[in-house]
């Protein structure tokens, strides 16, 4: 009997009208329009498989809401005094999902299953665009089945954090082997909820794991009983499905029904307050316009083109600018490259360019820029920005012009150091600021580095190394501050917002929160 119920439960997950589920099953369903392709964690190199995958697997340790480094699998770690040795001792309580590739067997997690993922990460046959991760790694171990231990080859403050990502999971050696090349489409993992069906660019559902080891209060997570995905390609149409209640949750706001939801200050218009709720929260990226420094300048010439980004800098109304072009979504970029949400950010404004057009004005003048020109390169997506800046620049008696560029060549000309000015953006891959100032260190010149300014700083460069040398991080939070201060005086970059993440949640769910890397966590959700 329970077995026909359990096929029943799967028919129901797997079709698209029918409102018995609604009725029977808790439910979490949303929308991804840009498809999901395999659910392998060594290739969740994007939102939509990070999203996925992270509700099928667990790393050594994961984030909370707050971006605090938090237990997983490991249940607690221990950092040698010389910063390069890091011992994991694991629970004893994980288990794999149970699958046929067990032949039957309750398979528990142990130290040799992340020896075992690591080494298929790091193989180059494999082609893991995740293996960067393990850069700065010398060696790893079990030392016996509860025991894990990483080598560094310098310490790396940041390592810890890096570990909670994706392509750090952990998958059994017995599902690998007996799927092949199909497992990233009948995965294995620890995670709240299991693999169920798969029908591509229809839906996937993924159903509870009753054998998931977190708990809150005596109670078993996860909540719900599954989680639908489905792939409508159509935004217009996926978001007219969320606006009837068809999907639980949409991350983001599409620009052709950003002013049906939202009123200019940000806010959920009042006509939708009986359906939806919406969530704000930082995120984790900093959107800029970046200047191209030639480091063969005379030093004459060099305190003009300082004067010279300064002066476009102090130019800008970021808030004007985030009004009326992105509804008040964002923080404004007054501060450093350190978003908000991040240690060292610019939370009291000391650092970095507000508004300001008489100081503008005074540096256009002392170094006789007027009429000064500059072309700024930018994609279609950013256009409006761009013709903001542009007004804004002229305004001051300098001379802009914009030009629109296809992205993939955008990428190739800034890796070539061919653009003197166009628009960047910088999503952190680990929520720590080294993430963000390791753009301006000289190691990172570009082609080589994502240096793309070749802002070069010696006194930069050595706090740079003073940062990663230590783990405490109120210690490394002032020495990014204060790089982040340097790096700004001779501005490199136009900071022109850090941005936010916007959930909007049907009101019959609770227990969803969101967070600064945009992380899909259903496993607290419940649904009324």
């Amino acid at each position: 009997m329970k077995r026909l119920l359990f096929i029943l439960s799967v028919i129901i997950l797997a079709s698209c009208g029918r409102k018995a589920s609604d009725e029977n099953l808790k439910i979490f369903r949303y929308n991804e329009s840009a498809g999901i392709l395999t659910l392998d964690p060594i290739y969740a190199k994007d939102q939509p498989h990070i999203w996925a995958c992270n509700q099928l697997f667990n790393s050594l340790v994961a984030f909370d809401d707050e971006m605090n480094v938090v237990p997983a699998v490991a249940k607690s770690w221990d950092i040698s005094e010389d910063g390069k040795t890091y011992t994991f001792l694991l629970r004893n309580d994980v288990f794999f999902h149970n699958d046929s590739c067990f032949n039957g067997m309750r398979r528990r997690v142990v130290a040799q299953d992340f020896e075992y993922s690591f080494n298929r990460l790091t193989d180059r046959k494999l082609s893991s665009p995740g293996t960067w991760i393990f850069a700065t790694v010398d060696s790893y171990r079990a030392l016996n089945d509860s025991v894990f231990q990483i080598d560094l080859k310098e310490p790396f403050p940041a390592f810890l954090g890096i570990l909670s990502m994706t392509y750090a999971s952990v998958v059994p050696h017995e599902a690998v082997e007996f799927y092949g090349d199909s497992f990233g489409r009948h995965p294995v993992g620890t995670g709240p909820f299991k693999f169920q069906y798969w029908k591509e660019g229809v839906r996937l559902v993924m159903r509870r794991n009753p054998d998931y080891f977190e708990e809150i209060d005596g109670v078993k997570l996860p909540y719900i009983d599954a989680v639908s995905v489905s792939f409508l390609i159509d935004k217009q149409v996926a978001f007219m499905e969320f606006v009837k209640g068809k999907t639980d949750f949409m991350s983001g706001v599409d620009a052709r029904y950003k002013d049906e939801l939202l009123t200019r200050d940000g806010f959920l218009r009042s006509k939708y307050h009986d359906k939806f709720y919406l969530i704000r929260e930082p995120y984790l990226n900093t959107e800029y316009l970046t200047f191209f420094i030639d480091t063969q300048e005379e030093r004459a010439d060099k305190e003009r083109e300082v004067a010279l980004r300064q002066a476009v800098n102090y130019s800008i109304d970021r808030e004007k600018m985030l009004r009326y072009l992105r509804n008040g979504i964002g923080t404004p970029g007054n501060g450093g490259i350190i978003p908000a949400g991040l240690p060292g950010y610019d939370s009291l404004g000391q650092i970095g360019y507000a508004f300001d057009q008489h100081k503008s004005f005074d540096l256009v003048e002392k170094y006789h820029l007027y009429g000064s020109e500059i072309k700024l390169y930018t994609t279609k997506d950013y256009i409006d920005l761009a013709k903001f800046v542009q007004s804004s620049v002229t305004d001051v008696g300098l001379v802009c012009r914009v030009e629109e560029m296809m992205p993939a060549a955008l990428r190739e000309k800034r890796a070539q150091c061919s653009l003197p000015f166009f628009r960047s953006s910088w999503v952190a891959d680990y929520p720590d600021a080294e993430n963000y100032l390791s753009l301006f260190t000289t190691g990172n010149f570009a082609p080589k580095g994502p240096n793309y300014t070749h802002y070069s700083n010696t006194r930069f460069d050595e706090l740079y190394a003073k940062a990663i040398s230590t783990n405490d991080l109120k210690i490394r939070a002032k020495i990014y501050h204060e790089m982040d201060s340097l790096m700004m005086t001779e501005a490199p970059v136009v900071i022109l917002f850090y941005d936010e993440v916007l959930r909007f949640v049907n009101k019959k769910v609770s227990g969803f929160n969101g967070n600064p890397v945009n992380l899909l966590n259903l496993k607290t959700v419940k649904i009324d």
